[in-house]
């Protein structure tokens, strides 16, 4: 089997074949850096890469699956790892110059369950600097392009993951979601991302505990993949005060769930947020398809409240906890965008947090109102097509000016004030031939029918050429036209095994 073709294997199959011996770990890695060598500098979605150690650990793997004492469910499978969560000797940056040096001596909790399961920590995926915004650049690393176009975006924050994912560089990666942090870029690159119920994977790295606008989630090519990595990452955490103990079980089977039986409800502006004309027909064709093959389909009404301002303090919140004293201290410490949301936090009151953590109650409950007749909702998860990377952020969507850098994300942030669980599907293409991402809503804490419902939903549209999930074709993809690396001011420090910063960075999503 040729590497291109062994990459393009999913997870599941990957796996399958370590444990019949017809593939073994150490030749998997292998084909996967020499994919790595030729399609990464033309996308830039990898930053730091553990080739030495990862092969060490292949041959281990390799002979753990020939005397059938496979380490755990991942063994030997190469993950990425998204440049905000500590990785234990492997360069951790957050994108940002302050960091380019930290080499951190643990794993984050959710990277220290991949590593126990077996999988190894391949490399980093690039991000913004420390997750701020759509679009994953930096001073660090550069930028990451997307594997349908190099010169467009592949989206943020875990824009390095599903880039990656895209171009078969690697078959799970991990992400995080504030405010579409992991559904938009697996929209715009054509993957799975899901952002869970805030009790299903701990998170107690958050800066504020009690908090839920923040979550952590798989990322993948699949739903079999994605629930197979799901099912290792999902645990409590004592220092997660949200998170929840729970069956160790808990997704090892879904809920049976048939596509005639689901009562879907749907909305194409998340109450009245601007959204592209091409997109929108695209998804009224997606709606068109799928709902005479379902129980119920109609539109619903998710004008919900004042969900942008109530975001925005929320947003403002985390980013003032993560990052005020810093810039209080050193205002030149981060770039524009978290500089404004800083700013943001410190113009607002105590009147403001408190109408805001009332209002998200309110959204809450009126969300649940309308679940009430639906097991999911479905909307589009991004309001354009990829843009050029060189532009920071959409700026005007339907004759709208995006009032901050992240207003142009109201499709998946407005999801997150509800607090339950979200995904995004690939299905298909948009007008511009660019990937085109279905994103569903689950009811609070209704994580296991939510993704039953999406794999019925994705076999649906997969046996459909026009929307099953795109493949970029990497053969014909040209370098960019601007240098990915060409905005790299401060590059990382590769040669810092062992120095890690006194002070870790705290990270807002």
């Amino acid at each position: 089997m040729r590497g291109a073709e062994m990459m393009s294997l999913s997870a599941h199959d990957v796996l399958q074949r370590f444990a019949d011996h017809r593939l073994t770990p150490s030749d998997y890695l292998a084909a996967c850096l020499e994919r790595i060598s030729q399609v990464n500098p033309r996308i830039n979605a990898l930053t730091a890469i553990d080739g030495e150690g990862a092969v060490a650990e292949a041959v281990q793997a390799t002979v753990r699956w020939r005397a059938g004492t496979p380490k755990g469910p991942l063994d030997g499978l190469p993950v990425g790892v998204k440049d905000l969560q500590n990785t234990k000797g492997l360069l951790t940056t957050h994108g940002s110059p302050r960091m380019r040096a930290n080499c951190p001596q643990d794993d984050q909790p959710m990277v220290a369950r991949l590593r126990a399961a077996g999988a190894i920590i391949l490399a980093k995926t690039n991000v913004p600097e420390c997750g701020a915004g759509g679009n994953s650049r930096n001073p660090v690393w550069g930028a990451t392009g997307n594997p349908f176009d190099a010169n467009l975006i592949a989206g943020g924050s875990s824009g390095g993951s599903a880039a990656a994912l895209a171009a078969d560089l690697l078959p799970l990666c991990t992400g995080s979601d504030t405010g579409g942090s992991l559904r938009l870029p697996a929209a715009l690159c054509g993957i799975v991302g899901y952002r869970p119920s805030v009790d299903v994977i701990a998170h107690p790295t958050r800066p504020l505990g009690w908090s839920g606008i923040s979550v952590l989630g798989p990322m993948a090519r699949s739903m079999d993949d994605l629930l197979l990595m799901l099912r290792v990452c999902a645990g409590y955490d004592p220092d997660d005060p949200l998170s929840a103990p729970g069956a160790p079980d808990r997704f090892a089977s879904l809920p049976a769930v048939s596509l005639g039986a689901l009562r879907v409800g749907y909305s194409e502006d998340f109450g009245g947020a601007p959204v592209d004309p091409a997109i929108r027909a695209t998804f009224r064709a997606r709606i068109d398809k799928i709902a005479p093959h379902v129980q119920h389909c109609s539109a619903v009404d998710l004008a919900l409240g004042e969900m942008d301002r109530c975001f925005d303090i929320l947003r403002a919140e985390s980013f003032l906890s993560a990052f005020g004293e810093v810039v209080r201290s050193d205002p030149d410490a981060f770039g524009p965008d978290i500089a404004t949301n800083v700013a943001l936090g410190e113009s607002m009151t105590l009147a403001d947090r408190a109408w805001a953590h009332a209002e998200q109650t309110r959204i809450l409950r009126r969300f649940n109102a309308v679940m009430q007749g639906f097991d999911v909702i479905l909307l589009p998860t991004a309001p354009v097509s990829p843009f050029p990377w060189t532009q920071g952020h959409a700026t005007e969507i339907e004759s709208q000016s995006m009032d901050i850098y992240y207003r142009w994300l109201a499709l998946t942030y407005r999801g997150s004030l509800s607090g339950g669980p979200s995904i995004t599907l690939p299905c298909g293409r948009d007008p511009h031939g660019l990937p085109f991402g279905l994103q569903m809503l689950g009811p609070v804490r209704g994580d296991e029918g939510m993704l039953a419902a999406a794999t019925a939903v994705e076999r649906f549209f997969a046996a459909d050429p026009d929307t099953a999930r795109p493949r970029p074709d990497l053969a014909a993809l040209a370098p960019p036209d601007i240098d990915l690396r060409s905005i790299v001011t401060h590059p990382p420090i590769l040669n810092s095994v062992g120095r890690s910063e006194p002070t870790a960075m705290r990270t807002a999503v």
